[in-house]
């Protein structure tokens, strides 16, 4: 208790002998220490780590555990290649020899990936799934990392436009993690494209002739 004295009776407050016992034990018991750490590594999603984020994942109903596609660039030929992804077969000196497949696709997630997730599928709770307050959300989540917005597609559609390349574990989370926003009934892809690099109209903030290539097929996948 920070103000202790306050908690002794008036006739009392000059007792050297009860002040002492009633401030030695306040001393002992004191738990400043213990909230401060309990804010920051459990009740704070923004700073907890470790048993704190299993605590919120399970407040939200998201599992640590998420199947996560490893990109495997290798080296290989030419006559393999069938799109313009990372996963393309890759010339001398820029990719190693194919390592096979690995055992498992399914990983434990870092603090800081959990965390990402955590966040996602709690806005994904509490959202109405507006265009705005799904922009606000994909804002928040990749503050920092280049354009990202939501666009309008087609009758029930809706796109999430990424002006960046995700992470392995950031596609995850979008496409496998259940965690992704989107109103009832409506359909949802997403799309990753470096706007300073494809070719297109400039309107969309694209590139002319002889300066973007053609935007790949492996850009655009399901997120339903």
């Amino acid at each position: 208790m920070k103000n202790v004295t306050d908690t002794i009776l008036t006739q009392y407050a000059g007792s050297p002998k009860l002040r002492g016992l009633v401030e030695t034990f306040n001393s002992a018991m004191d738990i400043d220490a213990f909230t401060e750490e309990f804010l920051k590594a459990i009740w704070d999603v923004s700073t907890a780590e470790g048993y704190g984020l299993d605590v919120w994942g399970k407040i939200v109903n998201v599992s640590r555990f998420l199947n996560v596609e490893e990109e495997q660039t290798a080296f290989g030929f030419d006559e393999a290649y069938i799109s313009s992804n990372a996963n393309s077969p890759k010339p001398f000196d820029q990719a190693p020899f194919y390592e096979g497949v690995g055992l498992t696709t399914t990983f434990r997630l870092t603090d800081d990936a959990y965390r990402t997730l955590i966040m996602a599928k709690a806005m994904a709770n509490i959202t109405d799934c507006t265009i705005p307050n799904i922009n606000r959300l994909l804002r928040y989540l990749f503050s920092g990392r280049g354009d990202v917005f939501v666009a309008v597609t087609g009758v029930m559609a809706i796109r999430y436009v990424f002006g960046f390349e995700l992470t392995p574990v950031e596609s995850a989370i979008l496409l496998k993690s259940n965690a992704v926003t989107k109103p009832a009934g409506v359909s949802v892809d997403l799309m990753t494209v470096d706007f300073n690099n494809t070719f297109g109209f400039n309107e969309a903030s694209l590139q002319p002739f002889e300066v973007g290539t053609f935007f790949p097929d492996s850009g655009i996948k399901n997120a339903n």
